[in-house]
């Protein structure tokens, strides 16, 4: 994934200006900047949540450019205003978004991917609802990797974990900067230590 020149406007105000990068794998990119600098809107620019107001993004892999629907079945997002179904348990709702996505996967694989993240097998069958905001993260964190994503994007992503949770989103980033373009937006000294390179806005 690629990015020139991305800017965006909401109304009246500018939140980015020009912002250029390149999300590779092998690479994490770490994007930082005080609150209100726009961390999160150019994430949900690159996750194509929005679109910018100037620039382009473009989507490649293995040099090949596809197009903005291609690339949504290959990434992966972790955001503070990402929802689940809070009505069902942590397993119900990897068994959705497993259909959803148009693949299969047992009870047995799914249940390791929540142990993975922490989730102790007592919690996987209880509604989300029932859960602390710890918790909930940890399911979006499961939620986000379940398909091997092609790209992963972090936005905050050790919000509202302990320090065994940030230890955790440390592993996934580790276990995927290889085999795919990571991005971590975050202010948290801890989280920017994993970067390769850093996009730094300014208000």
């Amino acid at each position: 994934m690629s990015f020139e020149g991305v800017g965006k406007r909401f109304g009246a105000r500018t939140v980015l200006t020009g912002v250029n990068g390149v999300l590779r794998p092998g690479r994490v990119v770490v994007v930082t900047g005080p609150n209100g600098s726009g961390k999160s809107t150019l994430l949900n620019i690159l996750s194509g949540l929005i679109r910018p107001s100037r620039g382009s993004v473009r989507y490649l892999q293995d040099e090949v450019e596809l197009s903005r629907r291609g690339w949504l079945s290959k990434l992966g997002v972790v955001a503070p205003d990402m929802a689940v179904y809070e009505e069902l348990s942590a397993l119900e709702n990897l068994r959705f978004f497993t259909r959803l996505r148009g693949s299969k996967a047992d009870d047995v694989v799914l249940e390791g991917l929540l142990e993975s993240v922490g989730l102790a097998r007592r919690e996987h069958r209880r509604p989300v609802g029932a859960y602390s905001s710890g918790m909930k993260q940890r399911v979006k964190l499961a939620q986000a990797v379940l398909h091997e994503p092609a790209v992963l994007l972090l936005d905050e992503p050790s919000s509202n974990l302990d320090e065994a949770g940030h230890t955790v989103v440390g592993a996934l980033v580790a276990q995927f900067r290889e085999r795919a373009a990571v991005a971590v937006a975050t202010n948290d000294p801890r989280e920017t230590a994993w970067g390769d390179e850093e996009i730094r806005l300014a208000v």
